[in-house]
């Protein structure tokens, strides 16, 4: 009997202390709720989530298909374009040194530029006339008669002085598919000021730019191929 009380006696000292620490427990979960919610809405309200912006390079379109009388070289499968690693990243690149490359962290491609490259480049090529056929190159399947392939391997903003102008420069080189020899090969670099300094004006004078050098390289194939063609019948 004497046990059974001590051990009431025990029971009835704990029970407010039993109950103190499940009060202190659910506040201290309320104060951690609280302060959670109040970090969660100052982080938002104050920093709010940045998403980016993509850009396309916008071409004009390709001119009427010229007709050519003189002899017309026979099919072409065109590769896509190569590029360094930099411009593959997916954001848009600037130089603020010739030294240095950056990129824009919410500026960004909505599409490859070398598959837009490659795709002027077959648009102009298919708009001279100069080949009997102009195609993607299928990984070796069929049977053209000559393959293109080339890079890009400039296309940036650089700044400079205070000043911001775009720089675009493609290589291509045309080989005939039996034997891989080299018909013809150029490089085109062009260089472009925009009319104001935004993205999308910058962006608008690469394509520009871009235009300008696939329409130099394209005149560079066509004289040089067409005499070699009509020589060789």
């Amino acid at each position: 009997m004497l046990a059974l009380s001590v051990g009431k006696q025990n029971r009835s000292r704990l029970a407010p202390l039993t109950w103190m620490a499940a009060v202190l427990t659910g506040i201290s979960k309320n104060v951690l709720t609280i302060g959670l919610m109040i970090g969660f809405i100052a982080s938002t309200s104050c920093g709010r989530i940045r998403y980016p912006d993509y850009y396309a390079l916008n071409f004009p379109a390709p001119p009427a298909v010229r007709r050519i009388q003189s002899a017309v070289v026979g099919s072409l499968a065109v590769r896509e374009f190569h590029s360094p690693v930099f411009l593959r990243e997916g954001a848009i690149v600037y130089r603020p040194s010739a030294e240095q490359i950056a990129f824009y962290p919410y500026h960004r491609w909505a599409e490859d530029p070398r598959r837009a490259v490659t795709e002027l480049m077959m648009q102009d090529l298919q708009a001279s006339g100069i080949f009997r056929s102009v195609d993607f190159y299928n990984g070796g399947l069929g049977s053209p008669d000559l393959v293109l392939s080339g890079t890009l391997e400039h296309l940036e903003e650089l700044d400079h002085a205070g000043t911001v102008s775009v720089q675009v420069t493609i290589s291509a080189r045309l080989v005939t598919a039996n034997t891989g020899e080299v018909v013809w090969q150029d490089t085109s670099s062009k260089t472009g000021t925009p009319d104001q300094r935004t993205i999308a004006a910058i962006v608008a004078e690469m394509s520009r730019q871009i235009g300008s050098a696939v329409e130099s390289l394209v005149s560079s194939m066509r004289d040089r191929v067409l005499p070699v063609s009509a020589a060789g019948q």
